[in-house]
């Protein structure tokens, strides 16, 4: 199962235009809430996530989401709930993604230790064990980081393309209208 973690504060383009495209590639992803089923983002738009973060129970994720802005990257820092699913994820081979300040829940972590990452600038500091890059998105191995909002189309088709290959990525590319 995939999942992507949505706490108050989160950037709403860098969670909602990523999973639209890997539901749009036919992929089952649960949007999980911190602290309840009812998030807000940092614009003021409301989402209502799949399931709050007490019904979170999976030692076997494919995939990890977690989405930038503030201060929802900080809630997802201080989460229980996403530190277990990190440390599953981990163990287990999956995928972590992030994006814009979220990839420092992972450097903070350890899960960047050795890799290419990116992320939103000024919080370079936080990848640790990473080389830092200016790149708009960055895959090594199972982690994926991209810098900000500007690339989450880029970042979604990116984790399609990983999930379900590049053809599928390219089909929705064309079908969105990027180019």
């Amino acid at each position: 199962m995939i999942y992507m973690f949505l706490a108050n504060g989160f950037e709403e383009v860098e969670a909602l235009f990523p999973l639209d495209l890997l539901r749009r590639a036919g992929l089952k992803v649960t949007t999980v809430g911190i602290g309840g089923d009812r998030v807000v983002g940092s614009h003021g738009i409301a989402v209502e996530a799949d399931i709050p973060d007490t019904m979170y129970r999976d030692s076997k994720p494919e995939m990890v989401i977690l989405p930038g802005g503030m201060p929802g990257t900080l809630h997802l820092d201080q989460s229980p709930t996403v530190e277990r699913a990190l440390r599953a994820a981990e163990a287990n081979g999956a995928y972590l993604a992030a994006i814009c300040a979220a990839p420092m829940v992972l450097g903070k972590r350890g899960y960047l230790q050795g890799k290419r990452a990116t992320c939103f600038p000024g919080f370079e500091e936080h990848l640790l064990g990473a080389t830092a890059t200016a790149e708009g998105v960055v895959t090594d191995g199972h982690v994926i980081t991209a810098k900000g909002m500007g690339v989450a189309m880029d970042f979604g088709l990116t984790l399609v393309a990983l999930l379900c290959g590049q053809e599928k990525a390219d089909e929705l590319r064309a079908a969105i209208q990027a180019g």
